[in-house]
């Protein structure tokens, strides 16, 4: 195995599934910590049933110790004139360094501050929203103000036998068959047609599109293909719409040479050009030629192509392929069937920075999406506050989920293997075309990137055991 070192990384990361992280919980009161080295205050305020206000205050011993101990570490390794390294006066290391040390010190105590206060008490700490450092100098004690946001407490509903519904998997032989015509489909050939267009034609037209007289071209400058074209093919009819919203259903019965004006009307959501949305324009359309569409025989050379060598050998592979397609699908919706069940049992605040953090995602995911789909950029700062309210609904429902499935992973012992690690490097190596012990490599060098693939393989084994206890009910085929 080439993984080891991926594992132990991890296992060296801090424990936890996700940014949810390591948890401990903290009781609401203010407790003095004294030991012969150290001298601690912790105080705690609930600013909300998730956010909590940690104030740890450390005497002035603790903080002089901590700069005494800073000095001596930048002793070590000085190098000033006349002196060997680690010989040189405490007084010539602080003048020379003293902005360094003062940064190290005031890092130092900060941490010590956290750290106390998650090692004395039992507190869950999801995320650090604030930190206020306060004034941190040596002979002077140091009030650090941590605010962070806990994991929300919560019994876990029941979960084993959750219901899901998933289809039949044995296709039908209209499935099949419409299988195989799509297959001749993609190899046809399209012949000039000298008769009235049909279905599944294809036509070669002009067209220039008005709106209230006013020409389209002058309302989406930018966008002339919904305007004015000289030339362009659209299906009859066809199951896939053209650039022209129900162009396709106009088309039947004209013939070369004809001229028409037809309606369109744009969806009030229309996307690739909003100026359009909503409008009903009118469209003078010439048609230029007809081709009809030729599907090629089902004969030897077909089957050759298809990598058979008979049309039940054909009809076989379709099927079996169908059958893959269809359990694929059902694992789908029952992974999401199962998330969304168990989010439907139980209610419990959630912390909002693990909301405003995934909002983020939503959002970026969204825009990224939608702008390979063509969408403009002007569009989404015009919607900025639905997508971000959508965006927000839909992350809050991530995070429960999230916080849900971290519960269930451990009641369920649920862990990451070093055959978990193996799989997604496979898989990752794979898709990105990387050298697997590169990948190795560099994720053993990134603490952060660990815990989201720790995260993932949590989520995905908890959503896994869901469905293996889930009740499974099958529907009954469409007539």
């Amino acid at each position: 195995m080439i993984r080891g070192p991926v594992v132990q990384a991890l296992n060296m990361a801090e424990s936890g599934i996700d940014r949810i992280g390591v948890l401990r919980r903290l009781p609401d009161s203010f407790i003095e910590i004294t030991s012969e080295n150290l001298t601690v205050n912790i105080q705690l305020n609930n600013v909300s049933e998730t956010r909590k206000s940690i104030v740890v205050t450390l005497d002035k011993s603790e903080v002089d110790a901590e700069h005494q101990a800073t000095v001596v570490e930048f002793s070590k390794f000085a190098q000033l004139p006349g002196f060997r390294p680690g010989k040189a006066p405490a007084s010539m290391i602080l003048k020379r360094y003293a902005k360094e040390i003062a940064g190290e010190f005031k890092q130092k105590v900060v941490s010590k501050a956290y750290k106390s206060a998650l090692d004395h008490e039992n507190v869950e700490v999801l995320n650090i929203v604030n930190l206020e450092e306060g004034t941190i100098e040596a002979g002077l004690s140091a009030a650090v103000t941590v605010t962070v946001d806990v994991r929300p407490e919560f019994a876990l509903p029941d979960y084993v036998g959750l219901p899901t519904e998933i289809a039949p998997t044995e296709a039908t032989d209209t499935e099949v068959d419409a299988v195989i015509e799509g297959l001749r489909g993609e190899r046809a050939d399209f012949k000039v047609a000298d008769r009235a267009a049909q279905k599944s034609d294809y036509v070669k037209l002009s067209y220039e599109g008005t709106i209230d007289g006013k020409p389209v071209a002058e309302i989406v400058p930018d966008k002339q293909i919904y305007g004015k074209v000289p030339q362009t093919w659209e299906e009859v009819e066809g199951t896939n719409e053209g650039v022209l919203p129900g162009l396709g259903k106009e088309l039947a019965g004209i013939k070369t040479g004809d001229k028409k004006t037809v309606a369109i009307a744009f969806p009030a959501d229309f996307a690739p050009a909003p100026a359009l949305a909503g409008k009903a324009a009118s469209y003078a359309i010439e048609v230029l030629e007809i081709r009809e569409r030729a599907l090629p025989e089902l004969n030897e050379e077909f089957f050759k192509s298809q990598q058979v060598d008979s049309l039940d050998a054909l009809k076989a592979s379709v099927r079996n392929n169908l059958k893959l397609r269809k359990d694929y699908e059902n694992q789908t919706a029952q992974r999401r069937q199962v998330t969304e069940a168990i989010a439907g049992k139980i209610e419990f605040p959630i912390p909002q920075s693990l909301i405003e953090s995934e909002t983020q995602s939503v959002l970026r995911q969204f825009i990224e999406e939608n702008m390979r789909r063509g969408v403009p950029q002007d569009q989404f700062e015009k919607d900025k506050k639905e997508l971000f309210a959508g965006a927000q609904k839909a992350a809050a429902q991530r995070v429960k989920v999230q916080l849900i499935l971290a519960k269930i992973a451990a009641a369920e012992k649920i862990t990451v293997s070093e055959r978990d690690i193996d799989n997604f490097i496979y898989r990752e190596a794979s898709r990105t075309g990387q050298n697997p012990d590169k990948l190795v490599k560099d994720l053993t060098k990134d603490r952060d990137q660990l815990r989201a693939i720790q995260q993932n393989i949590i989520f995905d084994k908890a959503v896994d055991f869901l469905v293996s206890k889930a009740s499974v009910s099958t529907t009954q085929p469409k007539a």
